[in-house]
C-alpha cells in the first residue's frame, strides 16, 4: 500500500510560512516604488500561464519566482498610499493575521454547534461595534435584533430585500404575480447593489423607483413621500426603501429622520447603506451622520473599507432578527441538532444567503483589539482632516472647483476646462503611475474623484497628490 503524502509538512508550512509573511511585509514596505495602476494589457497574464496544470507537484520557490515575474505586473496596487480611487480596499497587519488564523483552522461556521467560538465571537464582535457606533439599542443581540458579517454591502442590502418582502406579504409572495404589487424606492446616487438585489428579490428593476435629489445629491424626502402616496393610490404595496449615509459618487448623506418619518407612517421596511461612511461614527463629532438611524430597520457599513479590516468584511445589523431569520432559514434533516433545536443559540446560516460561512470575526476581533478605539478615531480623524485640507486648496485654486460638498473623506472636484479635459487629465494622472483617481458624473459633468483612506495614505501623500494633479493640468 502507497503511504506516501503530497502534502507539505508542518516544518515546510512554518519555513514557507515565515517566506511569505517576509514577502508582503518587504511588500507594504516598498510599494510607493511601484505604479499604482497595473500596466498589463489584456490576456497578457493569462499568456503567460502554461496552458494545463501541472502533473507533477512544483517547488514553492517556483511558486514564488512566478508570484514576482507574473503575477505582480497584474496588479493594480489597491494598498497603495496613493491610491484613491473608488474607496479603499484595506488590510492591515493583524487583520491579515486574523485571517491567516481563520484560514490555518478552517472553520465552517454555519451552524453554532459546528464551532462555537465562531458564532459567540461574532455576536460580541457586532454587539461591540453597535457600541462603538452608538447604534440603536434594538441593534444589539440583548434586544429583539442583533448582527451579523456578512461579505459585502451587496448581501447585506439582499437579505434586507428578502426579509422585507416576506414581512410586507406575510410570506405570500408569488414572482409571477399573485399578491400585491410590490414597490421598493432609493435615490438616483444610490450604489448599484440595491438594484441589483431588487432584481435577484425577484421584484423586478421596473418596480424599483428611482427618487430625484437635492442640490448636494441627497435624497429629497419630499418627493419620496409623494412617490409613495402615489403607488398607495394605484393599487401598490410599497415595501421597501433604500437611504444611504456617503453615496459612492459624492458621499451625499440622505436626510434618515425625514425619511424615517415616512416609513414608519406606511410600515416600509428602511434599510440605511452606510458601506464605506459609516466607520465615521467611531469618532463622536461624526455621529450627526447616524441621526434618524433609529427608524431604520436595518443598517450596513463595511470595517474592509476604511476600518483596516480586510476584504471581506460587511457588518449588518437588524432590529427585528425574527424577520430576517423566518425568511432565510430552511432546516433540512442534515443540519438538525439539539443545540439549534433548544433555541438557546444563534445559526448564522439563517441570516445569510449562502448556508456556509468562514470564521470572519477573527479578523476584526484582531483590529479592534490592536488599534483600539482610539487607535481607530485617530486614522480617522486623520483621513479626514487631509480630505479636508485637499477640498481647501481645490477651492482656492481658480483653476479647479468642488462639485459637491465634502463632508468627510472624499473630494469630488473638476478643472473649469470642461469634461474632455477632465478626462484626459484622469487619464494622464493615473499613465503616469503616481496615483490612481477614478470619476463619477455629477450634474450632467465629468467629475474626479479623490478619496482619502488607505491604510498607509498621509496627509504629506494627499497634498504631493494635490501637486501632481496642478502640475499636470498646467502641462495640458
Amino acid at each position: 500500500m502507497d503511504d506516501k503524502s503530497y502534502h507539505m509538512t508542518p516544518d515546510d508550512f512554518r519555513r514557507r510560512g515565515r517566506e511569505i509573511v517576509d514577502w508582503i511585509a518587504d511588500y507594504w514596505e516598498t510599494i510607493e516604488e511601484r505604479p499604482v495602476l497595473s500596466r498589463s494589457k489584456p490576456g497578457e497574464i493569462y499568456d503567460a500561464l502554461p496552458d494545463a496544470a501541472p502533473a507533477k507537484g512544483e517547488s514553492f520557490d517556483a511558486m514564488l519566482a512566478d508570484l514576482d515575474e507574473i503575477v505582480m505586473p497584474g496588479i493594480t496596487h489597491w494598498q497603495s498610499p496613493n491610491f484613491y480611487g473608488y474607496f479603499p480596499a484595506h488590510v492591515s497587519g493583524p487583520a491579515v493575521l486574523g485571517e491567516l488564523v481563520s484560514a490555518g483552522l478552517g472553520v465552517q461556521g454555519m451552524l453554532w454547534s459546528t464551532s462555537p467560538a465562531c458564532t459567540e465571537l461574532e455576536t460580541r464582535m457586532m454587539d461591540w461595534l453597535a457600541d462603538m457606533l452608538d447604534l440603536p439599542r434594538d441593534f444589539r443581540s440583548t434586544g429583539p435584533g442583533g448582527g451579523v458579517i456578512q461579505d459585502s454591502a451587496s448581501s447585506a442590502a439582499l437579505c434586507a430585500i428578502i426579509a422585507a418582502r416576506e414581512r410586507a406579504t406575510e410570506g405570500g409572495f408569488n414572482r409571477h404575480g399573485a399578491g400585491p404589487g410590490l414597490v421598493a424606492y432609493a435615490s438616483t446616487q444610490a450604489h448599484s447593489s440595491i438594484a441589483k438585489a431588487i432584481r435577484v428579490a425577484g421584484i423586478g428593476a421596473e418596480n424599483l423607483r428611482p427618487v430625484p435629489v437635492d442640490d448636494a445629491h441627497a435624497m429629497r424626502a419630499d418627493v419620496l413621500g409623494e412617490m409613495i402616496e402615489a403607488d398607495l393610490a394605484e393599487g401598490r404595496l410599497p415595501f421597501f426603501v433604500s437611504a444611504t449615509v456617503g453615496t459612492t459618487s459624492s458621499h451625499a448623506i440622505d436626510p434618515l429622520a425625514a425619511i424615517g418619518c415616512l416609513t414608519r407612517r406606511h410600515g416600509i421596511w428602511l434599510h440605511v447603506d452606510g458601506a464605506h461612511a459609516g466607520t465615521a461614527a467611531i469618532c463622536p463629532e461624526f455621529r450627526h451622520l447616524n441621526e434618524g438611524l433609529e427608524s431604520a430597520d436595518s443598517y450596513c457599513f463595511n470595517p474592509h473599507k476604511w476600518m483596516f479590516t480586510n476584504f471581506d468584511c460587511d457588518c449588518f445589523w437588524t432590529r427585528d432578527r425574527a424577520a430576517l431569520v423566518g425568511a432565510l432559514s430552511i432546516l433540512p434533516e442534515y443540519l438538525r441538532n439539539a443545540a439549534t433545536e433548544s433555541g438557546k443559540v444563534i445559526d448564522y446560516r439563517d441570516w445569510q444567503i449562502p448556508l456556509g460561512r468562514r470564521f470572519r470575526a477573527l479578523k476584526l476581533w484582531f483590529v479592534i483589539r490592536h488599534y483600539g478605539i482610539e487607535g481607530l478615531r485617530h486614522h480617522v480623524r486623520a483621513h479626514v482632516a487631509a480630505a479636508q485640507d485637499l477640498a481647501a486648496h481645490v477651492q482656492a485654486d481658480t483653476d479647479f472647483e468642488l462639485a459637491a460638498p465634502a463632508p468627510l473623506n472624499l473630494v469630488c472636484f473638476r478643472h473649469t476646462g470642461g469634461d474632455d479635459l477632465n478626462k484626459r487629465l484622469m487619464e494622464r494622472l493615473n499613465a503616469s503611475g503616481r496615483l490612481f483617481l477614478t470619476h463619477t458624473v455629477l450634474d450632467d459633468r465629468y467629475t474626479l474623484r479623490l478619496s482619502v483612506g488607505g491604510t498607509l495614505t498621509t496627509r504629506d501623500h494627499v497634498l504631493r497628490a494635490w501637486e501632481s494633479i496642478r502640475e499636470t493640468a498646467a502641462q495640458m
